[in-house]
Order: C-alpha cells, then sequence, then structure tokens
C-alpha cells in the first residue's frame, strides 16, 4: 500500500490530456526548392476551416509571396501551403511567431534544404523565434533529437502509465530494472523499424492497442494483489518486452510528425531514442524517489491502514486508459 498515495501526482498530470499521446504542437514544415524559393505547410489545431488558430508565422520582411494560400481541414487540424520568395535565401534569418505566447502552445519547425540537409527545431512561448543556419552539424541533430525524444516520451501519458503500472508491478530493483531495459529494447527496436520504412502500421489501431496494454497491466496489478499473480508478475520481461514492441510504432508516429535530416538519419534516429530513454530514466527515478519517501513516512505513523486504499492506483490507471480505448476506436 506505500505506493498507493505515489501515483495520484502522476494521474492527475495524466488524466488532464484527455488526448494522451497525441504530439500536436503547430507545425511550420519549409522545403527548399531552390536558393530563394521554398513551399511552405503551415498545420495549426482549428475548430473547422474557418476558425483555426490564430497563429501564423513571420517571415523575414524581404519575403515574396509567389503563390495564393490554399487551405484544408482534418482531424482537429487546418492546413495551409503556399509558396514564397526569400531574397538571399533563409541562412543567417529569423521566422518569428508573435502571438505564440497568447496561444501557449509550442511550434516545430523544419527546414529542408535542396542539398538533402534538414533543420528541425521547436519554438517555445518564451522565445517565439526560430533562426536558420546554412548546414547543421552532428552536434546540432544530436541535440535537437535528444531534446524531442525527452519531450515526447514526457508528454506521452499512454507511455509513462504504462512504465508506472510496470513499477507499481514489479518487485525487486533487479526484476524492475530488467522489465525496464526489456521494454527500452523493444520499442527502440520497432521504432528504428518504422522510421527506416520497413515496418507500415495504421496509426489509429496501434493508439488504442497501446491503450488496451495499460489496462492490461493494471488488471494484473489488481490480481497480483489479490493472491492471484498473472502473467506479468511471473514474466515481467517478457510482457515489457511484447508491449515495448508496440509501444515503439507509437512513438515512431510521433517522429514521423518532424521527420528525419536525409544525411543524418542514423544519429537523429540514435539520438531519439537516447532522449526517450533520458525522460523515461527520469521518470522512473521520480517514482521511485516519491514511493522512498512515502514509506519514510508510513513508518513514522503507527495508526491503522485502510485495506482498500490499494485499488485506487489500479483502477484509476485501468479507468483513464479504458477511456484512452474508447476515444481511439471511436477515431478510427
Amino acid at each position: 500500500m506505500s505506493r498507493c498515495f505515489v501515483v495520484a501526482f502522476f494521474l492527475l498530470g495524466a488524466a488532464l490530456p484527455a488526448v494522451a499521446d497525441e504530439f500536436r504542437p503547430a507545425y511550420l514544415q519549409l522545403t527548399q526548392v531552390d536558393v530563394t524559393t521554398y513551399d511552405v505547410q503551415w498545420k495549426v489545431p482549428a475548430l473547422d476551416e474557418q476558425t483555426p488558430l490564430k497563429l501564423r508565422p513571420q517571415f523575414p520582411p524581404e519575403t515574396e509571396m509567389l503563390a495564393p494560400v490554399h487551405s484544408s481541414f482534418a482531424g482537429g487540424t487546418a492546413v495551409q501551403r503556399w509558396r514564397i520568395r526569400v531574397a538571399g535565401g533563409l541562412a543567417g534569418k529569423t521566422v518569428q511567431f508573435p502571438d505564440l505566447s497568447l496561444n501557449r502552445i509550442d511550434v516545430l519547425v523544419r527546414l529542408a534544404r535542396s542539398d538533402g540537409t534538414a533543420q528541425v527545431g521547436r519554438v517555445l512561448p518564451l522565445d517565439p523565434r526560430v533562426a536558420f543556419t546554412s548546414s547543421p552539424g552532428a552536434l546540432e541533430v544530436m541535440q535537437t533529437y535528444t531534446v524531442l525524444g525527452i519531450e515526447h516520451i514526457l508528454s506521452g501519458f499512454d507511455h509513462l502509465l504504462f512504465v508506472l503500472a510496470l513499477v507499481l508491478l514489479v518487485d525487486g530493483a533487479r526484476r524492475l530494472i530488467a522489465t525496464v531495459t526489456a521494454f527500452t529494447l523493444a520499442h527502440s527496436l520497432t521504432l528504428a523499424a518504422a522510421a527506416l520504412g520497413f515496418v507500415h502500421v495504421p496509426g489509429p489501431p496501434v493508439e488504442a492497442a497501446i491503450a488496451l496494454s495499460i489496462v492490461f497491466v493494471a488488471g494484473e496489478i489488481v490480481h497480483g494483489r489479490q493472491g492471484r499473480p498473472g502473467l506479468t508478475q511471473r514474466y515481467p520481461w517478457a510482457v515489457a518486452f511484447t508491449f515495448g514492441l508496440l509501444h515503439g510504432l507509437g512513438f515512431a508516429s510521433a517522429l514521423a510528425e518532424v521527420g528525419l535530416p536525409p544525411l543524418s538519419i542514423p544519429v537523429a534516429l540514435l539520438f531519439f531514442n537516447v532522449g526517450v530513454e533520458i525522460g523515461q530514466l527520469m521518470f522512473v527515478g521520480a517514482v521511485l524517489l516519491v514511493i522512498a519517501a512515502w514509506r519514510r513516512a508510513l513508518r513514522r505513523h503507527s495508526g491503522p491502514q485502510a485495506d482498500w486504499l490499494w485499488r485506487i492506483p489500479p483502477y484509476a490507471i485501468g479507468g483513464l486508459a479504458s477511456y484512452w480505448v474508447v476515444e481511439r476506436v471511436a477515431a478510427f
């Protein structure tokens, strides 16, 4: 029961965004046609085609529009496309997002250069601008994709709930380390396979299946506490590996939003994985620290403990995941 109250902090945060693992900031894609010409694709959340979020990129003053804006709407996102010419090109210049602080979302920016290289960045409301360089170095790719991996896992509430359920279910440091390692190895394999084009699986069924995996491990917690240990308690590494393959496909869908730089695919893929692992270890470490602090508090409290309190974490995890299952199946 010492772990029961630990999940309150994490479940509160996870329950707020019902969309769970949707990696949906605004997105600016710039594709270089020649030295000064670029195709622009601007994706922003919208209620319908007529009411997109009031946010647009502001290009350098010497920018000239070469084609009218073509708009479309699908899945809660407005997409606008047009072509521009920037005197001298974008290298060394800045694109700004003046209303970003008012909308409280981030913007992913990807510049695909005509030489096959790419620059990827994330624009935050505190500094609503992106500066373009002439060519990205290996260090820039490593830093960018590591940060993207960390941000994705820490904003992927369904992945975190699955890891949280494993922490609550698996006893012993060695077994927990083996279980988390198996999960990491599995999702790294399918992330790489999907990102490199070897595996093609539709996103909505994958997201629904990920939610089902959380329902399964939540049920395993209940069975274990009732004296009926299930497959996960007997072979936690095997279950973590199996479902890790599934979760890796979910990571790949997030990575597909920003793409991989053509000349640095191995580096970008490796460090996105590294970022995911860093974020996952940060989360597990935080959970274990809170558990340790709670156990110390319990030792100082000698009063009776309610037997039903252990049910709160698994039923809360399973209930939230069940909601996601229904929501995602309805979106097929």
